[in-house]
């Protein structure tokens, strides 16, 4: 049997990169759907600018910083590293335009006759103008700072993801041109309310000012850019003394990394635009010209306008049955308690276990990752309260989590100062299991271990959008299992296996090739055998290997996968066996859950690892074993409803394209997942 991708072709493995883009083309679908509600489509605009931003400030400054130190290779789909770039901006610019299209053409008119208008500088009546010029004025002028460049005013630093306007002016009396950048203050909104739900573009206002600061000049011409850069932080764990303070220096340099993008508005001069390159070294792939407004990001301003009729129905989620009535340490003591946000409520929930740990006296000891958490986060508030109260507080807070480094610095130190042990993770590793350990003295005078392993952050803000799952439990094993785990994390241990948990970088991978060729084994042996697996990501070239080969012997493979897939489903004698579909939609889709069929005794595990090599091998990350009955029966019809025909998803082709099924062989419309699951049984949702 082939191992190691041998006998496998060579072209088996698709671009991860596009692959990535291709997911956002998916978001940038959905706001293409006219029978989404007209604010979410304004969101999913939003969030396609967005996901665009952090994947040129993370991916591809990664891949130019590789190829700047000579350590780029072939990518595992053949491609050298430029044409990969090429590849890249050539997917980029179809997808802008596309956006750009789609907001002009379809959304902005959309919301025009909902009575919101998004409109630009000629566009506005000349009472609005007057409004304007007041709220320029008073608000805008005094934070303003023009730069002139000239001999002695060299061009100024732009910061990355600010908006930004290029000026051109010429003095009247000697007839000499000047060039001059204005940067858009940050903390002015993204679009400028004229008038009731009438907006335009803050940089509009601007620019019709432009007169007032460059007085007594003749302003030629003004066009909006916007540069992206480099924001990956690089510190190196083995020479660093202080590794939060070897991140805080990194976070200052954050904004001062590489230029990977420079958008311009297509209206832009060939001059101003050379003046841009030039200064800012931006070669010609990284020059994006769009149609503007640029950055619309902004556009989650005008989402969160208070019109309920356009946007989703409020959700109120559910509170499990099982905690209806009973006490919580009582309820998970008779049995796990599987929980789905966010479809089940988080609060009353997890951030309950947490506070109830805190306030109860019979509580010795809570042991806890943070890998991301809220601004405002009651579970880390919960965490000092225990502390204060005299409780042993272990917090294993990650404060490399990309984009929320400085956050969690903060925590950190307050936690410290509130009496917490507080640890920085492993060296080496990112920690991005999602663990709570509550040791309790209970009124029968057993000291009781309870847990709680997710596939989420403790983040409530988050947790109201996020699709995750939660699995409370009071198995001695498990237990046992969290205390080893948080004294590999706190101390020195080089423990491999446990009893309920699989654990990266140390085991996982291991485990689940091992799973997968069990399930080969099974096949060939005329056992019932399938895989079902959700995550949001599926990159890693060797378990992709290990699939191929498990689908090569007819094992049935299902794949949900949201993010970017770079196994090739459906391919004669290669993939045959295996399907890979996608869901977005109002939630996103964030959960990661195995299933292996077992020879008919189904193996479900959830957790917080994605098959990517960073999970598998540079994290710390734990797959936690579901053995309620009633909970895998649960999670098993989950997934085969995602990959069901009757069910509205994308289906990934063989090309790496992707295909959207929305409506059946007779018009009607398929099965909406989501809103499938929040009519299950097992919960109680209600439309506020």
């Amino acid at each position: 049997m082939a191992r190691g991708g041998e006998n496998l072709p060579a072209d088996r493995f698709l671009d991860r990169e596009e692959g990535w883009l291709r997911f956002n083309q998916r978001v940038l679908e959905l706001a293409e759907d006219t029978d989404i509600p007209l604010l979410e489509r304004v969101r999913f605009l939003a969030i396609f600018s967005s996901n665009l931003d952090e994947f040129f400030m993370v991916r591809v400054a990664g891949l130019k910083r590789r190829m700047a130190t000579g350590v780029a290779v072939v990518s595992p789909s053949g491609h050298p590293p430029q044409a990969l770039l090429e590849r890249i901006a050539e997917v980029t610019h179809e997808l802008v335009v596309r956006q750009a299209d789609c907001f002009r053409g379809s959304v902005a008119p959309a919301l025009a006759k909902s009575g919101i208008a998004i409109v630009r500088w000629e566009e506005l009546e000349e009472h609005e103008r007057r409004r304007m010029h007041r709220f320029f004025r008073d608000s805008i002028y005094p934070v303003l700072t023009p730069f002139t460049v000239d001999p002695a005013h060299p061009f100024p630093y732009i910061s990355g993801r600010s908006l930004n306007l290029a000026v051109t002016v010429r003095d009247p009396h000697t007839g000499r041109r000047a060039f001059a950048r204005i940067k858009v203050p940050s903390v002015l909104p993204r679009f400028l309310e004229a008038c009731s739900e009438r907006f335009v573009p803050v940089e509009d206002v601007i620019a019709a000012h432009l007169p007032q600061l460059f007085e007594g000049m003749e302003v030629l011409e003004h066009h909006a850019f916007r540069v992206t850069r480099n924001a990956d932080l690089e510190v190196d764990e083995d020479e660093t003394d202080d590794l939060v303070q070897s991140l805080e220096n990194e976070l200052l340099r954050r904004r001062f990394g590489p230029l990977v993008r420079l958008e311009v508005e297509e209206t832009i001069s060939d001059s101003v635009l050379e003046i841009l390159r030039e200064e800012l070294g931006a070669e010609e792939e990284e020059v994006y010209c769009v149609p503007g407004p640029l950055n619309l990001a902004g556009l989650h301003q005008i989402a969160d306008l208070d019109r309920p009729e356009l946007s989703y129905p409020p959700m109120v989620p559910a509170e499990p049955r099982a905690l209806a009535q009973e006490d919580f340490f009582a309820a998970i003591r008779e049995r796990d308690l599987l929980v789905h946000h966010p479809y089940e409520s988080f609060a009353t929930t997890t951030e309950r276990f947490l506070a109830l740990a805190a306030a109860d006296p019979d509580v010795l000891a809570i042991k806890q990752t943070l890998y991301r958490t809220s601004g405002d986060s009651p579970i880390v508030e919960a965490l000092i309260e225990a502390a204060r109260a005299g409780k042993e507080v272990v917090a294993l807070v990650e404060i490399r989590a990309r984009f929320d480094e400085r956050n969690n610095i903060e925590w950190a130190r307050k936690l410290e100062d509130a009496g917490c042990h507080v640890v920085y993770g492993v060296v080496g590793l990112k920690t991005h299991c999602k663990l709570a350990l509550v040791v309790r003295q209970d009124n029968d005078g057993v000291l009781r271990r309870y847990c709680h392993v997710g596939t989420g952050n403790y983040n409530p803000r988050t947790a109201r959008t996020y699709e995750d799952f939660g699995l409370f439990s009071a198995d001695p094993k498990l237990g046992e299992d969290l205390s080893d785990l948080f004294n590999h994390l706190t101390g020195f241990s080089r423990k491999k296996h446990y009893r309920r948990l699989l654990v990266a970088p140390d085991a996982l991978r291991e485990s689940l090739t091992r799973r997968i060729r069990h399930e080969m084994a099974n096949q060939i042996k005329g056992e019932p055998a399938r895989i079902r697996i959700k995550v949001n990501s599926l990159v890693d070239e060797e378990l992709i290997d290990v699939l191929y080969e498990a689908s090569r012997v007819g094992v049935p493979i299902d794949l949900w996968v949201r993010g970017s897939c770079v196994l090739r489903p459906g391919v004669p004698g290669l993939s045959e066996t295996v399907r890979v579909r996608s869901v977005l939609g109002r939630f996103l889709e964030h959960s990661r859950v195995f299933v292996f069929e077992n020879g008919g005794d189904p193996e479900v595990w959830i957790g917080s690892a994605d098959l990517m090599p960073r999970n598998l091998d540079r994290r710390v990350e734990a797959l936690v074993r579901v053995i309620d009955s009633g909970q895998r029966t649960r999670l098993v019809g989950m997934m085969d409803l995602a990959m069901a025909d009757t069910t509205s998803t994308w289906h990934m082709n063989p090309d790496g394209s992707w295909t959207r099924h929305t409506l059946g062989a007779s018009g009607v419309p398929l099965l909406d997942l989501q809103n499938t699951l929040r009519r299950d049984r097992h919960l109680r949702v209600v439309d506020g």
